[in-house]
């Protein structure tokens, strides 16, 4: 068959229904007369990965400060670290370490997701649903309309050296309601329980740690406090596989603001599943 006989003006009907880049492409070996209509099919199925740009516009919005809210405190509104949204929009995962301080009960102060941009700050109510403190996870639920929800990945399909990314507000409490996205190398997977040295070195928290192992994804990414809970996602998918946990840090914790080490710590998001199926059941 020659290129007169193809039903050339249904072909680019066909094209025009495709995205933008498969239709760059397809139009570049249309108009190429030396190529072979053989390879056509094969370019017009050919998958399209969302750059990392566009992949992050769809993430965002499911991307959620999360902290305190007190009616009579200066400021009212306490950002702490960051949560993202689940399920039906009504939920959202963060850390519990950011939740372990008490409410003060009787200046009715609250469990607060915070949305909105820079100093535009929309507040809604939560409560607090269920928690990992094993795995320094929590489960809020929001109060309001359903907000954009994250798509959760499967983690164990993750491998060393996937170049990921995670949003979130670091320093919040400085800089406001602004997610900063930053890419992250999956540098290693690896026990949380590292041996110590001496015995002196054993608390309460590594001994649990070593009674119930579990892996961690070591990132060689900066991150900083108020990344806590950040989303770690898929450039290609949005998908989240991980949820940002703490940073490593060599002497006070004000070394995490003036020389942080590049090291970071997240929990993969099996361990997310694991907590939605235990405390909503029905909704998984």
């Amino acid at each position: 068959m020659n290129r007169k006989s193809l039903p050339r003006p249904g072909l680019y009907r066909i094209c025009v229904t495709l995205p933008a880049r498969v239709r760059r492409l397809a139009a570049r070996f249309i108009s190429n007369r030396h190529t072979s209509w053989v390879l056509i099919p094969l370019i017009l199925a050919a998958p399209v990965h969302a750059g990392v740009a566009d992949t992050l516009l769809a993430v965002k919005p499911g991307v959620v400060g999360v902290g305190t809210f007190n009616p009579s405190g200066r400021p009212r509104a306490n950002l702490q670290g960051t949560g993202f949204v689940v399920l039906d929009g009504t939920y959202v995962v963060s850390c519990a370490h950011i939740f372990a301080k008490p409410l003060d009960t009787e200046k009715k102060e609250s469990h607060a997701v915070f949305i909105g941009r820079d100093r535009q700050v929309s507040v809604r109510q939560a409560q607090m649903v269920a928690t990992d403190r094993g795995r320094d996870l929590a489960l809020l639920k929001i109060t309001g309309d359903p907000l954009p929800a994250l798509n959760l990945g499967d983690s164990d399909r993750a491998r060393e050296g996937w170049q990921l990314y995670f949003t979130g507000y670091p320093i919040g409490s400085v800089l406001g309601l602004n997610p900063s996205t930053h890419r992250a190398g999956l540098a290693a997977i690896i026990p949380i329980f590292t041996p110590v040295a001496a015995a002196s070195q054993l608390n309460v928290r590594t001994l649990k740690q070593a009674k119930e192992p579990y892996e961690v994804f070591e990132l060689d990414a900066i991150a900083y406090p108020g990344n806590s809970g950040s989303p770690v996602w898929h450039p290609d998918t949005g998908e989240v596989l991980g949820v940002v946990n703490s940073v490593y840090v060599k002497g006070a914790k004000e070394a995490a603001l003036s020389a942080p080490s590049g090291i970071s710590y997240a929990i993969p998001v099996k361990y997310v599943h694991q907590l939605l199926e235990q405390a909503l059941p029905k909704a998984k």
